[in-house]
């Protein structure tokens, strides 16, 4: 059978090869690709002996060269030049001597562990890119020269990630992702059905335990999980709107092998329309991505997520020009493009700059939305609340998705709020330190776990000081979040509400969070109403993590001479007890500055309520955690109501010295109505009242309601009513 390229067909070739330097993005990118690659050229050919964890000197080499191949495998295409045919060709040779040499990584702190690198993961992100490299240089290549890399090398790699690992290679995880990627890519190379097959359907038997765990405590192989591979994994680790179970730091690392295997398979198998697979949730998965991310372009750290990471990686590089390409040729993807500055040095990639250069770019304008969770999208979601003012905008992302397997987090019904792309209120996000080797080889932190994960590193109730599930990954896997209602069609409100009955037992949990634009306001205002129900009296703590400098708070509090943790277990012990108020007002207020803005949070207390100021840090010998403030509120009852807002407010030049609206004008919080079926919220501030009431049983939109409120009648149709008082 005639080889058919998994990245160029003859015409897209042919067209790339006429016009690529006179498409300005697409010769910026050559020449940056030139200038890299010659560089490697140049330093010659190095393949150690694999013997270091992530960010250790083999483990970056050999990334190196998978990267560097890749990229001279596209240049050759291009321009014809031997020397990177001759480089990729002599690369991949030195690695069919070796490899059938090697045993597993001599690192046994992976469930999978690797040959090349320590855990198989990576050996898959090495075929990736190492059979696209071959890929270009295969027509080049006489038969002899052939069958010895793919005798030597690639079946026998293709066999040890798949059949010789299935715990790494049938599983429903972002890890089978990149191994049926792998093996798959190399199979259409070589025009091996077996191995294609065996990508796209998983392995037929596996042998596999449902008992076993990874390192992070996820499960190996779901009970009653019938499928594996690549087709398996569109569909199930997908919600119908394209939201990635286990969040979109590790989304947009999964991202890659999706697009470029279904890039591949359209060029080689277009019988398999990949792209209209499950009504295009490629597609759908790539704009979820871009949506979950900030003013700055980075990615809502949701789960295990590493700050910072953001859709300028060449992840979402190669994502933005395949989906481009294959897809609807959306002209906002440009946008995006651009701020990119660069492109796939293969036919996606020049569609994209050429296009560019014609002047066909819009918009790229991030929305409200929500992003259901779960294949069939019912097991809760994810809300993503924004609104602009004259100074920017505000983003609250409010989380009520299901567990995300062993990378999720406990953080059931919790928030986060940025305003122009910096966070207010923050997710800690992961304890990690991602390819820094003294961080534990650039692996998991033990913080991870003890703390990062568990429910109060987050902004949400923690019912006495446990964490969800018992912090039990088994339980957390079969239950959910359930999504109540969810409205962004309105200018002056942008609300979502949520429910849970499971993190709890014998606990229901109902969070309400919005965004309000009121003419009082130069920005606007995020109310958070959590109502709490159980048959026993409880703890109730409710955290919020914030970032700057506390200028007021409106409690008499206690600082403590000898710092002491808030708790022995369930992340309490990483947290130190700053200081302490056992008697509150009834409105309870804290204020303080970040990034030259002020922050105001006003709560609903009471005389028995505690409050607490914390800091992150507490037995953490190594200081892996990071040493960022907090506060929280604590209750003891059976049925409470945890009503605030917090107001963005004026700002500070250190220039002037001077400070505008340095004061909040919200005056308090009220709970002013409170039954089975609703409860009501008044905001005082100094020019009149806010008023929000909320359903708590019928979310139905077409619904009618009525109650009354201190004498007045109150009517309404839907899930909730806001009104201007």
């Amino acid at each position: 059978m005639k080889h058919k390229s998994i990245l160029f067909t003859a015409a897209s070739l042919s067209t790339v090869q006429e016009q690529y330097s006179s498409v300005q993005l697409f010769q910026q990118s050559m020449d940056q690709a030139i200038k890299e690659v010659d560089a490697q050229i140049a330093n010659g050919i190095e393949v150690p002996i694999p013997k270091d964890l992530a960010g250790g000197y083999t483990h970056e080499r050999h990334k190196l060269n998978y990267l560097t191949m890749q990229r001279a495998g596209k240049l050759y295409r291009v321009t014809g030049e031997e020397k990177y045919a001759v480089y990729v060709h002599d690369m991949l040779r030195e690695y069919a001597e070796m490899f059938p040499t090697l045993d597993r990584h001599p690192s046994e702190k992976s469930y999978s562990r690797g040959k090349l690198f320590w855990q198989c993961l990576n050996d898959a992100n090495w075929l990736v890119y190492a059979s696209q490299a071959y890929d270009c240089i295969y027509d080049r290549l006489n038969a002899d020269e052939k069958a010895f890399l793919e005798t030597n090398l690639f079946r026998p790699y293709a066999n040890f990630l798949s059949i010789e690992t299935p715990q790494f290679f049938n599983r429903i995880h972002n890890h089978s992702t990149w191994a049926n990627a792998g093996v798959g890519m190399i199979g259409l190379v070589m025009n091996d059905t077996v191995l294609v097959k065996r990508a796209l359907y998983g392995l037929e038997e596996d042998g596999l335990d449902t008992a076993a765990k990874d390192n992070d405590g996820g499960s190996i192989k779901e009970e009653g999980q019938e499928r594996a591979g690549f087709l398996a994994q569109m569909d199930l680790l997908f919600s119908p709107d394209g939201f990635y179970a286990e969040g979109p730091y590790y989304q947009r690392y999964a991202i890659y092998p999706f697009v470029v295997f279904a890039a591949s398979l359209q060029n080689a198998r277009p019988d398999l329309k990949i792209f209209e697979h499950r009504d295009g949730i490629l597609s759908k998965a790539v704009y979820a991505l871009l949506n979950l991310t900030d003013s700055n372009g980075e990615f809502y750290p949701i789960n295990d997520a590493q700050k910072g990471m953001s859709y300028y990686s060449r992840e979402l590089v190669s994502a933005v020009d395949i989906i481009y390409h294959f897809g609807d040729q959306n002209p906002e993807l440009l946008s995006i493009a651009e701020k990119q500055g660069r492109v796939l040095l293969d036919v996606t990639g020049f569609s994209v700059a050429e296009a560019i250069s014609q002047g066909k770019t819009q918009a790229f304008v991030p929305k409200s939305m929500e992003l259901k969770d779960g294949a069939d999208g019912s097991e809760g979601g994810l809300a993503i609340l924004r609104m602009n003012h004259t100074g920017g905008d505000l983003n609250a992302v409010f989380k009520y998705t299901a567990q995300g397997m062993g990378h999720g987090h406990y953080d059931k019904l919790s928030y986060s709020l940025f305003e122009n792309g910096e966070e207010v209120l923050q997710d800690y996000g992961v304890s990690r330190f991602v390819n820094i080797e003294q961080k534990n080889g650039g692996g998991y932190l033990k913080e991870n776990k003890t703390f990062a994960k568990q429910t109060v590193a987050h902004n949400t109730v923690v019912v006495n000081q446990t964490t969800n599930y018992g912090a039990d990954i088994d339980v957390a896997n079969k239950r959910h979040s359930d999504r109540f209602f969810f409205d962004d069609s309105k200018k002056n409100i942008q609300i979502a509400s949520a429910k849970d009955t499971g993190a709890y037992d014998g606990v229901r949990m109902q969070r309400t969070i919005a965004l309000i634009a009121d003419s009082s306001f130069a920005k606007p205002l995020l109310v958070d109403v959590f109502d709490i129900d159980s048959d026993e009296i409880n703890t109730y703590d409710l955290p919020y993590y914030y970032f700057g400098q506390l200028l007021s708070a409106n409690m008499v509090y206690e600082t403590r001479a000898t710092l002491a943790p808030m708790g022995d277990q369930f992340g309490y012990q990483h947290l130190w007890e700053v200081a302490k108020a056992d008697k509150l007002p009834n409105q309870t207020k804290v204020t303080w500055m970040n990034n030259q803005q002020f922050y105001s949070w006003t709560a609903s207390t009471d005389t028995s309520d505690e409050f607490l100021f914390g800091r992150i840090g507490a037995n953490d010998p190594k200081f892996n955690l990071r040493a960022d403030p907090m506060f929280m509120l604590r209750r003891k009852a059976d049925h409470a109501v945890f009503a605030s807002v917090l107001e963005s407010h004026g700002s500070y030049s250190a220039v002037s010295e001077l400070s505008e609206d340095a004061f909040s004008k919200v005056t308090g919080i009220d709970v002013i109505y409170q039954s089975d079926d609703y409860t009501a919220v008044q905001i005082r501030h100094e020019g009149g009242t806010l008023q929000l009431v909320l359903c708590r049983n019928d979310s139905a939109a077409d619904q009618s309601h009525e109650i009354t409120i201190e004498s007045k009648k109150v009517s309404w149709t839907g899930a909730y009513d806001y009104q201007v008082m």
